[in-house]
């Protein structure tokens, strides 16, 4: 089962790397040496709080990028959506501005939303094949 509240902390804290390392697209920013460099930046950040909070924290990220428990497969599948929808909503803007081809797009976000539940995914599918209808994402 899928613990809520660790899927939350999980959210808040997995961007807290990109302050220091520069916030990229997600389809040039799962390279080793970025994911080092937001590493730092969250221990850094991290290191700042007391009592341990820091090292759950930091476990908690480093669960996120890992994705393999279920709370971090769901979180890093819920983590996807809002990028897709403001896509969809922007007449794909981010995709065009980045030359993302639909079936990087597809490919990409098929296998990290499906991870995290299929029914997730037949939801966002169905946005993403309208994109591709109304020719928002080629």
């Amino acid at each position: 089962a899928i613990n809520i509240d660790r899927v939350i902390k999980m959210l808040l804290i997995h961007d807290l790397g990109e302050i220091d390392a520069g916030d990229k697209i997600v389809y040039e920013s799962e390279t080793a040496e970025q994911k080092n460099k937001e590493w730092k930046g969250v221990k850094r950040v991290l290191d700042i709080l007391p009592n341990q909070q820091g090292e759950e924290y930091l476990a908690l990220w480093e669960e996120f990028e890992l994705g393999e428990s279920a709370d971090a497969k769901y979180a890093k599948a819920i983590d996807r959506i809002p990028p897709l929808l403001h896509n969809v909503n922007d007449d794909g803007y981010g995709w065009k501005k980045h030359n993302i081809p639909k079936e990087k797009v597809l490919n990409f976000n098929q296998q990290r939303i499906s991870a995290g539940g299929e029914k997730i995914w037949e939801g966002v599918e169905a946005k993403l094949q309208q994109a591709i209808s109304d020719g928002i994402l080629t």
